[in-house]
C-alpha cells in the first residue's frame, strides 16, 4: 500500500474515536525504535482533538498541527515532545518556515480516503497524496513556500493549548511553545503558568473521597459483575498515584496482572510501570490495603491470589466482547483509556448523587467538576498531609522529575505551623557544659 511520507494520524472526528489500523501500527514502531511514549502522547491528542468537535475548523487546524509537530518529533528530532525546550522549538519553527520540498503540496486533499481492502470490503487509509505544509501556485507556477507571521502565531498558540492541556494531565510539567512565544516578537503580558496554589484544589477532600469509595464499595457488593473493576481500578489510581494512560490499553501497551511483582529477597511487592513520561519506567511501592484489593479482586476473576512473574492477564478486562476493530470477539481484551474514564466518571458522579442526598450540595457540585486524574492527585496529597510519607518518597513513587513538584502537594495551616514553630530552641547546645 502507498503511504505518504508522513503519516497522518488523526481522521476526522467522527472516525477519530474508532482508531486507524496503520496509524497504530505506524505508532507502535515509533515507541518501539524512537519515542516510548508516542502511544500515550497520541492517545492524549485525541482527547483533546475531540473535545474540539464542535467547532470544524477548530478540529481540522489542531489536528493539522498536531500532525505536523509529532512528525517532527517523532521522525525528525526523534524525541519525546514532553522533553522538547524552548530551544528546540526554535529548531521547530524554522524547520516549519523552510520544510523539505518533498512534503509541500499544492492543493488541498483530504488526509485519509475510503480504500478497497477486499471485494465489496472498505477501509479508510492515509491519502498518499496529503502533505502536511500547503504551498500557493500563482497563475500556473509554484511560488516559494512561505509561512505567514500569523500561521506561525497560530500554530504555536496551538502547541501552547495542548501543552497546557498535557499539564492539566499532570503528563509534563513545562510548556515550551509558551515559553517560545513569550520571548518572541508576539509575546504579550499575559503568559502561562500553573499556580502551585491551585494544586490543592486538584484533590478530593477528606469527605469527598470517603463518599468516592464508599460508593464504588457498595456498588461492587450489589452488583459484582458490574462494578469490581471499578472498585480495584479507582483503588489503584489512588493507591499508586498512576495517571489513567499508565493502566489504559494503547498501541505498543497491554497492562498485565504480572506488574505487580514481588522483590524474591525482601518479599516486598509493587506495581511496576514499564512506560510512563517521555518512556521512563518505575516500581511504585504499595500498601497492604491494595495488595488485599487486588487478591479480592483476584479472586472474584478466579484466578490465584497473586499474580506470578510470567502471567499475562490482562489487568482489566471487558464486561463483554469487543463487538468491532482487531480485537472483535475477544473478552479478555484490555481497555482504553477513554473507556476507564468514562467509567471512573460515572463513580465520581454517582458518588457526587449521594452526597447531595444527604445534604451535602457543595461538595457534590464540587465533585461533578473532578475527573479520574484528580483521584491521582487526591492520592499524592493525602500521603503527604495525612499519611505524613516523607517527600522523596511520594516523588519517586509519583514519577515526579523534581521534588519542588511534589511539595507544592504539602498543605498546611497557620495553626499547625505555628505549633510546630512554637517550641523551637535559639541554641540547641544551650545549657549543655
Amino acid at each position: 500500500m502507498e503511504l505518504p511520507p508522513v503519516m497522518p494520524l488523526f481522521d476526522s472526528h467522527d472516525f477519530l474515536l474508532s482508531g486507524n489500523a496503520i496509524v497504530n501500527q505506524h505508532i507502535t514502531q515509533v515507541s518501539l525504535h524512537h519515542v516510548h511514549d508516542a502511544g500515550i502522547l497520541v492517545e492524549h491528542a485525541s482527547d483533546w482533538l475531540y473535545e474540539q468537535k464542535y467547532n470544524e475548523n477548530n478540529y481540522k487546524a489542531y489536528r493539522s498541527e498536531l500532525t505536523t509537530y509529532f512528525h517532527w518529533c517523532f521522525d525528525v528530532l526523534k524525541r519525546s515532545p514532553i522533553l522538547i525546550g524552548r530551544r528546540e522549538i526554535h529548531q521547530y519553527v524554522e524547520y516549519c518556515q523552510h520544510p523539505p520540498e518533498a512534503l509541500i503540496a499544492y492543493y488541498n486533499v483530504p488526509q485519509f480516503k475510503l480504500d478497497e481492502i477486499e471485494a465489496g470490503e472498505k477501509e479508510r487509509v492515509p491519502n498518499p497524496q496529503w502533505r502536511p505544509f500547503l504551498g500557493k501556485k500563482k497563475m500556473g507556477d509554484i511560488q516559494p513556500y512561505q509561512l505567514s507571521d500569523n500561521a506561525l502565531k497560530t500554530k504555536m498558540a496551538i502547541l501552547s493549548s495542548f501543552y497546557g492541556y498535557l499539564m492539566s494531565e499532570d503528563y509534563c510539567e513545562r510548556n515550551p511553545a509558551q515559553a517560545w512565544l513569550n520571548k518572541s516578537r508576539f509575546s504579550s503580558k499575559k503568559k502561562y503558568q500553573r499556580d502551585p496554589e491551585d494544586i490543592s484544589q486538584l484533590a478530593f477532600t477528606e469527605l469527598q473521597w470517603s463518599y468516592v469509595i464508599s460508593t464504588i464499595e457498595e456498588l461492587a457488593i450489589e452488583q459484582p459483575n458490574i462494578y469490581q473493576r471499578n472498585l480495584f481500578l479507582i483503588k489503584l489510581i489512588y493507591s499508586c498515584y498512576l495517571r489513567i494512560s499508565e493502566v489504559a490499553a494503547r498501541a505498543g501497551y497491554s497492562p498485565m496482572m504480572s506488574q505487580f511483582q514481588q522483590d524474591r529477597q525482601t518479599g516486598i511487592w509493587s506495581f511496576y510501570i514499564p512506560q510512563s513520561k517521555g518512556g521512563k519506567q518505575r516500581s511504585v511501592a504499595i500498601s497492604h490495603a491494595l495488595l488485599n484489593a487486588l487478591v479480592s479482586y483476584r479472586q472474584y476473576l478466579g484466578l490465584s491470589d497473586y499474580p506470578s512473574p510470567r502471567e499475562t492477564q490482562p489487568l482489566f478486562i471487558r464486561h463483554k466482547a469487543a463487538g468491532r476493530g482487531r480485537d472483535s470477539g475477544i473478552l479478555s481484551a484490555n481497555l482504553g483509556i477513554r473507556h476507564l474514564r468514562d467509567e471512573v466518571q460515572n463513580i465520581i458522579h454517582l458518588a457526587a448523587d449521594k452526597a447531595e442526598s444527604e445534604g451535602f450540595d457543595d461538595d457534590a457540585t464540587d465533585m461533578r467538576t473532578l475527573t479520574v486524574h484528580n483521584i491521582r492527585h487526591t492520592g499524592i496529597t493525602h500521603d503527604i498531609n495525612l499519611n505524613h510519607r516523607p517527600l522523596s518518597h511520594v516523588q519517586a513513587d509519583a514519577g515526579h522529575e523534581s521534588i519542588d513538584t511534589t511539595s507544592q502537594y504539602l498543605h498546611t495551616s497557620k495553626t499547625e505551623r505555628h505549633e510546630s514553630a512554637m517550641n523551637k530552641p535559639l541554641n540547641h547546645l544551650d545549657g549543655i557544659e
